[in-house]
């Protein structure tokens, strides 16, 4: 049971374990060392925790204020793939929040997700419906989990599926932290006929527990462009290129933030993602970081922008 509770939270303090297994926290206490003793999990002050190489997901008021800017870059890049009167489903997360909020504007747009964020981002757009899965409610991000939701899925077929998650690497694809958002993010996966993921360059490389999306299912990933001194992700980004992952990257034209004198507005680089080719490439084979054509016109109440492409490092 203590297992349990630490895979489906990530971290779990001593006094909820007792409370819920109904013993006393030195007989918790005496428990937790012996499963850390079999690298089980890891003990910290007052609690236990996801074993040390699985990060731990953090809940939506941490997550609101990690990169925003990054996320705002890749939810308008994201927007252009979405064509008028498609249906998709959207999973929850804070940049698939940043996304609802754009896809308000989509005319004849049917969403289908299991994130209160989500449709309380469309909840006044009229011209977009809003289907929301059954399911119990997980507080820490906003989102309709368990047994409930994965059946409303089922029997569902939508064009697109857009995801986050806690990490993304070449190897193992999507993964999060929590057991019960990872069984209803495969259940979107399996509504959509094509898969895209939203991921900041923080997440490039970082692998958590729960694998949500392998990387033969993942149709697009659109991210921004790591810093020039992040070698792990670029490498993670042509090592899913190389897999047949089209990759669009958005990031911004002008000064850097916080740079002197009378920079010019920053630009939103925006571009399409051309479909995949052939999966599982050799090395010297891969499909590389592609980009083509500028995605339609500009939205209302922002500047068109470009695409910037991701050179190999």
């Amino acid at each position: 049971m203590i297992l349990e509770m630490v895979r489906a939270n990530g971290a779990v303090s001593l006094r909820e374990l007792a409370r819920v297994v109904q013993t006393s926290e030195v007989t918790v206490r005496r428990d937790v060392r012996a499963l850390e003793a079999e690298g089980l999990l890891d003990r910290r002050h007052g609690g236990a925790v996801l074993p040390g190489g699985f990060t731990r997901e953090s809940g939506f008021p941490q997550k609101s204020h990690l990169a925003t800017a990054e996320k705002t870059a890749i939810a308008d890049l994201a927007a252009g793939l979405v064509e008028e009167g498609e249906a998709i489903v959207v999973g929850a997360g804070t940049t698939t929040q940043e996304l609802a909020r754009r896809l308000a504007r989509v005319p004849g747009l049917t969403v289908v997700t299991n994130s209160l964020l989500v449709a309380q981002a469309l909840a006044h757009a009229n011209r977009v419906e809003v289907v929301m899965t059954g399911g119990t409610l997980r507080g820490s991000n906003y989102a309709l989990v368990g047994s409930g939701a994965e059946q409303s899925l089922q029997g569902l077929r939508v064009a697109k599926a857009f995801l986050s998650g806690s990490g993304l690497t070449a190897e193992r694809g999507l993964s999060t932290s929590n057991m019960l958002s990872a069984s209803v993010d495969r259940a979107l996966v399996q509504a959509a006929a094509e898969v895209v993921v939203l991921a900041d360059h923080t997440k490039l490389g970082t692998d958590t527990m729960f694998q949500t999306v392998p990387t033969d299912l993942i149709t697009r990933l659109v991210t921004d462009e790591p810093p020039a001194h992040d070698d792990r992700a670029a490498t993670e980004l042509q090592a899913l290129a190389d897999q047949g992952v089209q990759i669009a990257v958005a990031g911004t034209q002008g000064g850097p933030a916080g740079s002197g004198g009378d920079a010019a507005p920053a630009r939103r680089q925006r571009r399409d993602v051309p479909l995949p080719g052939p999966r599982r490439q050799g090395p010297g084979t891969g499909a590389g970081l592609r980009t083509s054509a500028m995605l339609g016109e500009q939205t209302p109440g922002t500047e068109r922008g470009r695409v910037a492409d991701l050179r190999r490092r």
